[in-house]
C-alpha cells in the first residue's frame, strides 16, 4: 500500500534500505496500522490507521520503518494477550517474503524480545495452516521439523530498550483515539 501510494517505481529493497538508515522509533513516528480494521487481539473492524508525530523532517524511510514497527507492536500485543490467556511462547518463526531484507524480522525480534528462526519456506500462512491441521489430526508430530532453518534473529538489547517507549506510545495511541477511529469509520460507511 505505501509503496504504491508513494509512486515513482519504489521497490521494497529501496524502501527497506531507506528504513534501515532510520533509528529504532523512526525519529518519533508511531503508527497504528489498522488500515482495514484490526483483528487480534482487538477484533475491531472499525479501527482505523493513525500516524502520530509526522513532521517535515520525516521521509519515506521513516514512514516505512514506522509501519514495519507498527506491525511488530501488533505482534507483541497479540503475544501479551496470549500470555494473559495462559499460553507460553518460547519460539518464533519468520516465514515468507518479509524475511528477505532482514530488517523486518530484526524489528519484530527487538520489539517482542523473541529470538526468531528464519525458515526456507516462502509461503507461510497456508503451509502453517496445513501443518497445524496435520498436528491436530495426528498425522504430523508436534516436534516435527516443519521447514529447514536458514538463520536466526536475536533481539538487540539497545533497540529493545528504545522500543519500550514506542510500544507504550502505540498502546496509548489506540486507547486515546479509538472513539474517533469509530466515528471516522461510521462516516466512511455513509
Amino acid at each position: 500500500w505505501l509503496r504504491d501510494l508513494l509512486g515513482g517505481g519504489f521497490d521494497f529493497g529501496r524502501l527497506t534500505d531507506e528504513a534501515r538508515a532510520v533509528p529504532a522509533g523512526a525519529h518519533g513516528l508511531v503508527a497504528l496500522p489498522y488500515f482495514a480494521g484490526e483483528r487480534s487481539p482487538l477484533l475491531d473492524p472499525d479501527a482505523r490507521g493513525v500516524i502520530l508525530g509526522l513532521t517535515l523532517n520525516h521521509g519515506r524511510g521513516h514512514l516505512y520503518r514506522a509501519l514495519l514497527e507498527a506491525t511488530a507492536y501488533g505482534a507483541r500485543h497479540v503475544l501479551e494477550a496470549m500470555h494473559e490467556a495462559g499460553a507460553s511462547t518460547d519460539r518464533s518463526f519468520a516465514v515468507g517474503g518479509g524475511t528477505t531484507g532482514g530488517l523486518w524480522p530484526q524489528i519484530i525480534s527487538d520489539v517482542t524480545g523473541l529470538r526468531q528462526e528464519i525458515t526456507e519456506q516462502s509461503v507461510g500462512a497456508c503451509y502453517g495452516d496445513a501443518m497445524l491441521a496435520g498436528v491436530g489430526a495426528g498425522l504430523v508430530s508436534e516436534d516435527a521439523q516443519w521447514s529447514a532453518r536458514t538463520g536466526f534473529v536475536e533481539p538487540n538489547p539497545a533497540a529493545q530498550e528504545a522500543y519500550e517507549f514506542y510500544y507504550s506510545a502505540y498502546r496509548e495511541l489506540h486507547r486515546s483515539t479509538v472513539n474517533l477511529q469509530h466515528a471516522m469509520a461510521g462516516r466512511q460507511r455513509s
